[in-house]
């Protein structure tokens, strides 16, 4: 299924962003299109997989991809990376400390074992905690938030957080997975996420929860890792 979003409101247009959202494969990875109404410039997040069906949804919306986006380097979430790459000749980008991470062929390995699927190539654009891609009229901002992996990264657009296996709707990601750590999630959660604005849309990166969407005002009434986690201590 593909949930299509425009999200309005009553500010000028350039801060308005056309949002598709697609599950992909067995893991329900949920692959994201973001793209700015005005340039049809965009980007997709974490394409899982099933290219021909992404690039379906890019060219439905007439879109013209600036970059590839990977929230972490599992595999689960960069399977589509090297295809859509090649046919779209952009570049893959991910944060510098995942990046480092999955260059470790020791890490490799065991990240094969653990999700079943190779390892993530080198990235083209090495991302930086607080740093902003420009796609169209839209910033993008890179947030770091370590735990579910070193490298894993939230992106900030115009009151959407995409943010991979950070959080999703009502849990956070794994953290027994190698490179993962609970205290470390916790704190990524803490300080970088429920401290935003408690209207900012969350997007996340997997459909496990019983809305393919949420925010951050919701999760901090009812996800139990900030409720039990973060905020009765």
């Amino acid at each position: 299924m593909v949930l299509v979003y425009l999200i309005k409101d009553t500010r000028p247009l350039k801060n308005k962003v056309i949002i598709k959202q697609v599950s992909i494969g067995s893991l329900q990875v949920h692959t994201y299109l973001v793209v700015c109404p005005q340039t049809k410039k965009g980007v997709i997040i974490d394409p899982a997989g099933d290219e021909d069906k992404i690039l379906s949804l890019i060219r439905d919306e007439d879109a013209h991809i600036e970059y590839i986006l990977n929230t972490h380097g599992h595999a689960d979430h960069v399977l589509g990376n090297s295809k859509l790459k090649d046919i779209l000749s952009v570049p893959v980008c991910m944060h510098e400390a995942d990046v480092l991470f999955f260059s470790d062929n020791k890490v490799n390995e065991q990240s094969a074992k653990e999700l079943g699927l190779p390892p993530p190539d080198p990235a083209d654009k090495i991302l930086k905690d607080g740093e902003t891609l420009e796609v169209g009229s839209l910033g993008i901002e890179v947030i770091h938030t370590p735990g579910h992996t070193p490298g894993s990264v939230c992106f900030l657009v115009n009151g959407n957080l995409f943010t991979g296996d950070t959080l999703f709707v009502g849990a956070v990601g794994r953290t027994d997975l190698t490179g993962g750590n609970l205290d470390t999630l916790l704190e990524s959660l803490e300080k970088r996420v429920i401290v935003l604005p408690k209207d900012t849309a969350i997007w996340p990166g997997h459909d496990y929860g019983e809305t393919p969407t949420s925010t951050i005002g919701r999760e901090i009434k009812e996800n139990p890792y900030i409720t039990d986690f973060i905020l009765s201590s």
